[in-house]
């Protein structure tokens, strides 16, 4: 288990889209997983874009500014987020997309001493603030939520800015891909290529909480509505603390049969999907103990 007081992840290389014009809210409200609606400038959320079937595309955290919508995305996913998109953008519709990764920075700032960090760059009033909630600080864009379940925010900036040297002036320790992807697997963060592929539903992928069940139609919509309503997740995502070295694809066993199958893998423990009928949390399999990770819910949220 990684530990710290305070750390940053440079995400620079993840993508950002910022989604403009006059419908941008109904776009992403009817395209996306969450409620875009009734949201206002200095909010955010996380939501998740999906195909025609409910299969996952990409989980993306969505901040509302004043004239736009910036959209964080994965790492190589905004030409395939913008692409899927345009393909829903008619005549009539006042959308504008704009891949902005280029022009933009993007760091993780992680551990509880994260909040110090927040009020020296002059964004107090963020701290105990709900998740996604945003403001400008000194040309930095400051939103609550780290991208894991450990507590934190997410900075982003022009390039020009130097946010990087920022941070390292304030004494806050970079961490390295290896390390943020031994984090993100502890904590259960799901990836695309990994856990995010047309393979799985975000129902299976431990979304939930991404997820409005009353909001009404949108892509993928009528595909969550069923599943949800006949109990139809078939397989579950779980973190599985392991007993022996294992890759990624290795089947997971409960004696002759397969339970599910590893998708992540970072020293001791992974993830995996795991039929719902062989069980969760607590479950013994071949390869280790199947266990609770905190970014995943397999239920709604109240």
């Amino acid at each position: 288990m990684i530990n710290f007081d305070v750390a940053f992840y440079d995400r620079s290389h993840w993508g950002r889209i910022s989604v403009s014009d006059s419908d941008r809210l109904n776009f992403l409200h009817n395209q996306t997983t969450n409620t875009f609606k009734l949201r206002k400038p200095g909010e955010g959320c996380d939501t998740v874009v999906l195909t025609s079937t409910a299969r996952t595309i990409d989980l993306a955290t969505a901040y509302i500014l004043d004239d736009s919508v910036l959209l964080l995305v994965s790492p190589g996913m905004s030409e395939k987020v913008i692409s899927f998109f345009d393909r829903y953008i008619f005549f009539a519709d006042k959308v504008k997309l704009e891949d902005v990764t280029e022009q933009t920075a993007a760091f993780s700032l992680l551990g509880a001493k994260s909040h110090e960090i927040v009020k020296a760059l002059g964004a107090e009033a963020l701290i105990n603030q709900p998740y996604g909630t945003h403001c400008l600080a000194d040309e930095v864009r400051i939103a609550v939520g780290s991208g894991l379940a450990t507590e934190g925010y997410t900075l982003i900036c022009d390039r020009s800015i130097h946010l990087k040297q920022k941070l390292i002036d304030l004494e806050v320790t970079e961490i390295d891909e290896p390390t943020w992807n031994t984090l993100r697997i502890e904590q259960g963060r799901p990836m695309p290529g990994s856990e995010l592929t047309e393979d799985y539903n975000p129902l299976e992928a431990g979304l939930w909480h991404t997820i409005s069940f009353n909001k009404g139609c949108y892509i993928g919509q009528e595909t969550i509505a069923r599943l949800d309503t006949y109990n139809g997740v078939k397989q579950q995502l779980w973190g599985i603390k392991l007993n022996q070295p294992t890759e990624v694809g290795t089947i997971v066993k409960i004696g002759d049969e397969k339970a599910g199958v590893i998708t992540s893998v970072a020293d001791s423990i992974g993830l995996a999907y795991i039929r719902t009928k062989a069980g969760g949390a607590g479950l013994t399999v071949d390869l280790g103990e199947i266990i609770e990770v905190p970014y995943l819910t397999h239920e709604k949220q109240s």
